[in-house]
């Protein structure tokens, strides 16, 4: 399978590699049909059903790809919040020994009093510690769910798609964060800046709550300069390596210093802050970190770095070194308006060539969504779920594996990811009726141990024993001293941590997808095994299928239907086309689009 995708891509790479130059010259009204349309609403959105392209080839382009860089504004579902958060848990301490430290200095954290006698005084802060870490989880796989909702039914589908660009770009991880108000807040910030100024962009995740925790902005100082965020911004977000030397970092953790966070709110320390003279970039003065930003764009490398990774993303992987240049100009040009660039791009003949349409592997997101698109669906299915459907493809939302965010493209696809991905789709048309929540479950089958132990009768320090460690065998000190003096119990904490938080985090809604495709099938009159794979092909495929794929996907319909003559075949079709539709989804040619 994976060999097979590789050699398509191949394919339509050897023709891309024969094209030296980027034609940006606009596409004309000859060019634009709905083959156009489609593969625009592919790259720009998460797709369009046939019967929606035909509607925007009818339309010039300019106007459909004018409607779409400056989007609608339309009033949506606000996050429904579960009031999990309270205001003693802000600042919450970076661990669980950090916490109790702090416990034992001042009587009291969390908002949680140190108990005046009795065993584990401690105890309920553990708990409570506990209990934010699981509830922030929950409540941003609930935030992950809404975003997926937006995906799936948004009048505004660039918005959606540039902020998934952008959360690749500036990847912030919950798992360190710890807060998903901060994380909900800086996707409001992708979603509504994604395709403004990337200046105003920039400096706005520069100042993010989420970002200054992520990059430790709380031990910038200007005793301590912390060089992370520094470092990210030039190497991630802006230059790229190599376009920057150490004493550049050095200089522009000074600039920083003093940045912090309070709340949900951006702050600056005067106190803490290095107004001194810096070098940087050869610029010598006493930068602050708007300047310093403003000093950065200012390179031709920034408007370059930008540029090309917004046309690998949107248009092509092979990028020549000689065309980013020619890009980087037109950012510089269009005064780093995202939205006028993309402007340029989408109605450019480059992005229009044939070598581009199905070039592309789709991220595990967008393979996601766009699935639900085609499928007709117009609420986000609870089965199966989509945070663990998408984290076993390679993508969780507000979890990115690294600093660096996601690799994309090829690294998207492994024989294992592609087993994954084939059985998303079975999942989806075949529903798991041993689906068990994953938000009404622990992370750790070791606290459901505890539970059950403590359920039986058996002392904390038995209850809490790990699982297979046999009696007499060596234990931690917190549990040789059994039930009389412990000042707290770890494990008892994490399982009473998570049992607080399914009291108050709202689950995730469990329908699963609803799909009639016999209806589907008999409304557009199909009436042999092969007019269904035709049909099928043209609302789900950005790639053509071969003769001899399509004609072994016919006779797998015919065999499972029993005959040739699907609308004799109508009252019992349901089953055949749906395991028609899973092979069809897991043919290397779905993954691209």
């Amino acid at each position: 399978m994976c060999k097979r995708l590789l050699a398509v891509l191949l394919c339509l790479s050897a023709v891309t590699e024969a094209l030296a130059a980027l034609d940006l010259t606009p596409i004309g009204k000859a060019d634009w049909d709905a083959a156009s349309a489609a593969h625009l609403m592919r790259r720009a959105g998460f797709g369009v059903s046939p019967e929606e392209a035909l509607a925007l080839a009818a339309q010039p382009p300019d106007d459909v790809v004018r409607q779409l860089v400056v989007g609608r504004t339309r009033a949506e579902p606000a996050f429904e919040h579960s009031g999990v958060f309270e205001a003693a848990l802000d600042p919450f301490p970076p661990s669980r020994p950090a916490t109790t430290a702090l416990a034992r200095a001042q009587g009291h954290a969390l908002g949680v009093q140190v108990k005046p006698g009795g065993n584990r005084p401690l105890q309920p802060i553990v708990n409570k510690f506990f209990y934010w870490l699981r509830a922030s989880r929950l409540e941003t796989n609930r935030v992950s769910y809404w975003w997926a909702e937006r995906m799936l039914t948004s009048e505004d589908p660039l918005r959606e798609r540039l902020a998934l660009f952008w959360h690749g770009h500036f990847a912030t991880n919950e798992d360190k964060v710890r807060d998903y108000r901060k994380m909900l807040l800086q996707l409001h910030t992708l979603r509504e800046k994604g395709r403004g100024n990337f200046r105003d962009l920039l400096i706005a995740m520069a100042q993010d709550p989420a970002m200054l925790v992520f990059l430790d902005a709380g031990v910038n100082t200007r005793e301590r300069p912390n060089e992370n965020f520094a470092r990210e911004i030039m190497e991630l977000f802006t230059l790229g390596v190599g376009h920057y030397g150490e004493r550049d970092v050095q200089e522009a953790a000074r600039a920083f210093t003093g940045w912090n966070v309070t709340g949900l709110e951006f702050a600056i320390d005067p106190n803490q802050h290095d107004a001194g003279e810096k070098v940087f970039l050869g610029h010598r003065g006493p930068f602050d970190g708007v300047e310093l930003i403003d000093l950065i764009l200012a390179e031709d490398q920034a408007a370059d770095f930008i540029a090309a990774k917004l046309y690998r993303h949107f248009v092509d992987e092979d990028l020549e070194d000689e065309n980013i240049r020619q890009l980087g100009s037109l950012l510089q040009d269009k005064g780093f308006e995202i939205s006028a660039f993309l402007e340029t791009l989408f109605l450019s003949r480059d992005f229009h060539l044939a070598a581009h349409r199905g070039g592309r592997i789709k991220g595990p997101v967008e393979l996601i969504v766009s699935t639900y698109r085609s499928m007709g669906l117009s609420t986000m299915p609870g089965v199966p779920d989509f945070n663990d459907a998408t984290a076993s493809l390679g993508q969780h939302l507000f979890h990115p594996p690294t600093v660096a965010g996601w690799s994309e493209g090829r690294s998207w696809i492994t024989p294992s990811l592609m087993f994954e991905r084939s059985n998303f789709a079975l999942d989806v048309l075949f529903p798991d009726i041993g689906f068990v929540p994953p938000d009404r479950y622990p992370f750790s089958e070791e606290l459901v141990n505890v539970q059950d132990r403590l359920r039986q009768g058996l002392p904390v320090s038995a209850a809490t024993r790990p699982t297979g460690l046999a009696e007499g065998a060596t234990m931690a000190a917190s549990n040789l001293t059994a039930d009389r003096d412990e000042a707290f119990n770890t494990r008892l904490g994490s399982m009473r941590g998570w049992q607080m938080a399914l009291e108050r985090v709202r689950p995730i809604p469990r329908q699963p997808a609803r799909i009639a495709m016999t209806p589907m099938i008999s409304e557009a009159g199909l009436e042999t095994p092969a007019a269904v794979v035709a049909f099928l092909e043209r609302r789900f495929f950005a790639v053509a299928l071969d003769e001899a794929t399509r004609q072994a996907l016919a006779d797998f319909l015919e065999a499972e239907l029993g005959t040739a003559d699907v609308t004799a075949a109508l009252s019992y079709a349901e089953t055949p086309l749906r395991k028609l539709l899973h092979q069809m989804l897991s043919l290397p040619e779905y993954q691209l689009g």
